[in-house]
């Protein structure tokens, strides 16, 4: 049985959180493996409960920031970043995946959220000039890239509902170490980055789980879980 950790602040209401569990189910047949997923509130990951993420094959940071506890979502990030374990990250899972990775290997002592924090020193995650709330737009992938070769096409649309995402001034920053872009929107702002030293860890602003909700598997959900499933062999 596959353990899927879901990071977030589970709210039916929230058009992500509804896809998901169908998303994993499609994923999961697809490549016909049983899986299982459980949701952690932000608020509940104190350090006893991060080190039991060890329990899971896998750890989804799930849209739907800011979440309760910021500390929480990082600490969740930085434990699948280390061990490591498949991550996957999506809209806010992509931003506290970049914060974190900023913090820990970027170089970055205080990287801050706008959304949290306006006035932070270190704003590694700012307004979008064109925000994306509820709306699809074209993904452009990075050749070379996992990303790419998961999805197997130079460029695709995703649907989005997102109002910040990385900092254009950082993005040269952080690419000085394993993280690197996976794929940019058309406008050439990050839309997606891999850890090129890691198992399995992307993180991306768009929400590819909302295809399950038309009846489509998504194909960066199908890797993670084959990633899990593989952990877990």
């Amino acid at each position: 049985m596959t353990r899927i950790a879901l990071i977030g602040d589970h709210d039916e209401y929230i058009t992500a959180h509804r896809a998901i569990p169908r998303a994993l189910e499609a994923a999961s047949a697809a490549i016909g493996v049983e899986a299982t997923w459980q949701w952690i509130h932000t608020s509940e990951l104190d350090a006893d409960r991060v080190a039991g993420l060890r329990d899971f094959d896998a750890v989804w940071c799930v849209p739907g920031s800011p979440y309760a506890d910021t500390g929480g979502a990082l600490a969740a990030i930085g434990a699948a970043r280390t061990m490591p374990m498949p991550f996957l990250g999506t809209c806010g899972g992509f931003q506290h995946a970049l914060m974190e990775y900023a913090r820990a290997e970027g170089g970055i002592g205080a990287p801050g959220h706008a959304e949290i924090d306006p006035g932070a020193a270190d704003p590694v995650i700012s307004p979008l000039e064109c925000q994306l709330v509820d709306v699809a737009d074209t993904i452009n992938f990075v050749a070379g890239t996992r990303l790419a070769a998961i999805y197997g096409v130079d460029s695709t649309r995703e649907e989005y509902r997102c109002r910040y995402g990385l900092n254009p001034a950082y993005a040269a920053r952080l690419e000085r170490g394993p993280l690197r872009v996976a794929a940019r929107d058309e406008r050439g702002g990050v839309v997606a980055v891999e850890h090129a030293d890691h198992p399995f860890f992307v993180a991306a602003l768009f929400q590819p789980e909302r295809a399950a909700l038309a009846g489509r598997t998504p194909e960066l959900v199908q890797a993670f879980v084959a990633a899990a499933a593989r952990r877990g062999e």
